[in-house]
């Protein structure tokens, strides 16, 4: 499975000549690469280059006189084999700001939807256009709804675009964009799972947090998420049981208390306890959720949070335990 896009970095001066014959040329040769003129001007002094394949796949190039970045969803010219990989926020500005305008560009041409949702286009774009995971990744939005059940994907990408709006998860965009993985096919129960962070991130942030994701601990897992403030420092691990159509249990109740158990009697269990363990139920429907919340059952696990999110913003449901958050400017408590 291929990663979140990056840039590979080359050391060295390339001339237009050494362009055409060691990046166009072989790319042309082994899957009909063309090069097109850049739809945006970068600035400074670098030059551009933009590759566009018979299959779909684009390929960016900047140079200046001593260094170069590349870009692209499709295969590597082997001139850039050994090359190292950095993060967007790693390279000089004007070349990630050129090549985000390029695929942005690209990606709305696509699918013109998505076009209104300028902060989830711009999160997710390393994986929007990523070499393997482009199709699936839009589709997950497009057709499931993001994980929601019974919405539309546009109701649902504007609830992720409210919380990716506020600029809280900006810093972890790599990490956190990734989490909906590469695949060529689209698993709406692992792509689910993903998105559960980021409802979790943001019941912590209308609850006045700051967060923080993927927190290492002493045994070597690492939780979820660091919820702060000035006078908290809580640690969060989500977990997000499947709907009860989707598994073997007999009802939506089992269907937590075992998602919940699995989770308890593994990670948390090895983290020695601390953590305040999240039951997201967003991908449960009406009848599912109003069954969990009329029992409102054990998880196996204190302190818990039990609950379930809609694309209009409300978040209901009930505790477990002692929580050390205050989560009542986010959640509608059943308890």
């Amino acid at each position: 499975m291929a990663r979140p896009l990056r840039f590979r970095y080359s050391p060295e001066h390339w001339s237009e000549q050494r362009v055409r014959q060691e990046l166009l040329q072989p790319l042309r040769s082994n899957i009909g690469a063309r090069a097109v003129t850049p739809r945006f001007e970068i600035g400074a002094d670098w030059e551009t280059h933009r590759f566009e394949m018979q299959n779909g796949d684009v390929a960016l190039f900047a140079r200046n006189d001593g260094e170069a970045y590349w870009m692209g969803n499709t295969e590597t010219p082997s001139a850039l084999w050994r090359t190292d990989k950095f993060g967007w926020r790693e390279i000089p500005y004007h070349v990630a700001r050129w090549t985000q305008r390029e695929l942005l560009a690209t990606l709305h041409e696509a699918e013109p939807w998505l076009a209104d949702y300028p902060h989830i286009s711009w999160y997710f774009l390393p994986v929007f256009m990523s070499k393997d995971g482009r199709e699936a990744t839009r589709a997950f939005f497009r057709e499931h709804a993001g994980g929601f059940p019974d919405a539309g994907r546009r109701e649902t990408t504007q609830f992720f675009e409210d919380l990716l709006s506020t600029g809280v998860l900006d810093e972890y965009r790599h990490v956190m964009s990734g989490k909906l993985g590469t695949s060529e096919h689209v698993d709406r129960v692992r792509m689910s799972a993903a998105m559960a962070e980021f409802i979790a991130a943001k019941i912590l942030t209308d609850a006045g947090y700051d967060v923080e994701p993927e927190i290492e601990v002493t045994t070597g897992h690492s939780l979820d998420f660091r919820a702060t403030d000035g006078d908290t420092n809580v640690l969060v691990e989500v977990t997000r049981p499947q709907p009860p159509t989707n598994r073997a249990a007999a009802g939506p109740v089992a269907a937590v208390r075992d998602t919940a158990e699995t989770k308890t009697d593994g990670q948390l269990a090895q983290h020695g306890g601390g953590a305040v363990l999240f039951v997201d139920c967003s991908s449960f429907r009406d009848d599912a959720w109003n069954a969990v919340r009329g029992e409102r059952p054990e998880v196996h696990h204190r302190p818990a949070v039990v609950y379930r999110a809609r694309p209009n913003g409300r978040v209901e449901g009930y505790r477990k335990g002692s929580v050390p958050l205050e989560l009542e400017d986010a959640v509608a408590f059943v308890d």
